[in-house]
């Protein structure tokens, strides 16, 4: 299998790391290729820093498991032929470890003329509905392009939200497959982080992006919260200057990204997660991991009313942008919680029962047999 990644294979994990880990854990004989999102040589250049590792290396050691990113050289509009550099980029490193006929799981839609080029296989697997968000022209142009032609084209089509599932299945059936979370890990107990400020902790754990965040929000909830408790992000920064000076210079505190393998310390030593998330088409695309693992990890949760958070009960709070920081002051009021997990609410869906259904997709894409009815013992 080659996965035509939109990110890249990092310590943050996200939906596909989970789902590449299960599908191999459920199919002993799977050997997978990643390829990254593509590294911007020149834009990294710009930034004064050299661009990543990007040549083929493996991941782990099963064995099973390659990592790549293919390098984009110049812009698409310098270089017309930035796409079909990718491709061969791409199609070298699955040569390279003799891949014949893999299946295709796109992710990113840039690579769906692979489809109709190579005959192989293919799941469209669609996790964001970036035809709603913002963007240049040309960009926003090049995304319809491709996501008609991935519709068009794949074998099988999964989606992650039934916003998508409604968007994306007008014309053909698609799957849908919603996140799943790993329950077990968020819960094991972790100490205090040591790069947490002192005393209480509001915190927002994921990608700080505009797309996403309400910054005017979260500046007023800084700036309500001063002397009381921090205002703490973790997560990748994706914000523009402009955008994280106004969360800064209202007192927040933005660690950036840290590893999966210590978010739960983070969540845990929270007194209250926040989602103060703007309300839009793109946003109500979205199928949230973050609200399985804030109910996996039982802190206190205070969210707008988005898609996964609305219409949650206890411990998830949801007030929109008027009642917002009254609602997160107002949980603040309450006993404070001991630091670990809290009260586990109902059964949640794990990413290995999701992956069974996932790779349902790709069996049916190949005309292959039925996926396993329940993945097997954990090693």
């Amino acid at each position: 299998m080659i996965c035509l990644s939109l990110e890249p294979w990092n310590e943050v994990w996200r939906r596909n790391q989970h789902m590449a880990t299960e599908l191999l854990r459920l199919r002993p004989n799977m050997r997978l290729l990643f390829a990254e999102a593509p590294i911007d040589v020149l834009w990294s250049i710009r930034q004064g820093h050299l661009p990543k590792r990007s040549d083929l290396h493996p991941i782990g050691e099963t064995g099973r498991l390659w990592a790549m990113a293919p390098r984009k050289w110049l812009p698409r509009r310098i270089r017309p032929g930035v796409d079909e550099s990718l491709f061969r980029q791409v199609l070298s490193a699955g040569k390279e470890l003799g891949f014949a006929k893999p299946l295709l799981w796109i992710n990113d839609c840039t690579y769906a003329p692979l489809i109709e080029r190579t005959g192989w296989p293919c799941v469209y697997d669609v996790t964001d509905d970036w035809l709603l968000a913002s963007g240049d022209d040309r960009w926003l142009e090049r995304q319809r392009t491709n996501d008609s032609l991935a519709l068009r084209d794949a074998g099988e089509v999964v989606v992650c939200s039934p916003a998508l599932a409604e968007s994306r299945g007008r014309d053909r059936p698609v799957h849908l497959v919603p996140n799943g979370v790993d329950v077990d890990f968020l819960r094991t107990p972790m100490a205090r982080p040591s790069d947490l400020p002192d005393g209480r902790i509001v915190l927002y754990q994921g990608t700080l992006s505009a797309g996403r965040l309400d910054i005017d929000l979260c500046a007023s909830l800084a700036r309500r919260l001063a002397g009381r408790a921090s205002l703490v992000f973790v997560g990748p920064n994706s914000l523009s200057k402009v955008a994280e000076s106004t969360v800064l210079d209202a007192g927040a505190i933005i660690l950036g990204s840290r590893p999966y393998s210590q978010m739960p310390a983070y969540l845990q030593h929270a007194d209250v997660l926040v989602v103060p998330h703007q309300i839009t088409p793109f946003t109500e695309s979205l199928d949230p991991i973050k609200a399985r693992e804030f109910l996996a990890v039982g802190r206190p949760v205070v969210s707008t009313p988005v898609a996964g958070f609305r219409d949650l009960d206890r411990p998830v709070v949801v007030a929109d942008a008027k009642e917002y920081v009254d609602a997160v002051e107002g949980v603040l009021d309450e006993e404070p919680m001991a630091p670990g997990p809290g009260p586990l609410t109902g059964e949640p869906t794990t990413w290995a029962t999701q992956a069974v259904a996932f790779l349902a997709a790709f069996d049916a894409a190949a005309g292959g047999g039925s996926a396993p009815q329940r993945p097997p013992a954990q090693p």
